[in-house]
């Protein structure tokens, strides 16, 4: 049976992330105010982002890992702009890239 993540854009802006087994059924949910608190103070929701999986674990750990980004690291997912998403996330923003040589810019 096939799972997703789903990522939701709120009336006001907000992000929700969650996972289930029938995107279309809980989609339906949400906008009907059912389940999560989030979404349902922030009416109408439209699905932005889903990825499918082939276990529901596989789906929950992935919405567990992508509710710990910040705004500017989904929104780059939810793009496809993998070198921002590789700019937003921790070990690159802590340390710069792993190239192994370094890099500096100089302000000339």
């Amino acid at each position: 049976m096939k799972a997703y993540m789903y990522i939701l854009k709120c009336f006001d802006g907000s992000y929700y992330t969650g996972s289930t087994k029938d995107i279309d059924k809980r989609l339906m949910e949400h906008n009907n105010g059912v389940g999560s608190n989030h979404t349902r103070k922030r009416l109408p929701v439209t699905l932005i982002y889903y990825e499918e999986y082939s276990r529901i674990d596989e789906a929950f750990y992935r919405e567990k890992q992508i509710q710990g980004w910040s705004r500017k690291k989904k929104e780059a997912l939810i793009m496809g702009k993998l070198d921002e998403l590789i700019k937003y996330s921790k070990n690159y923003s802590q340390f710069g890239p792993s190239t192994g040589s370094e890099s500096r810019e100089f302000g000339h």
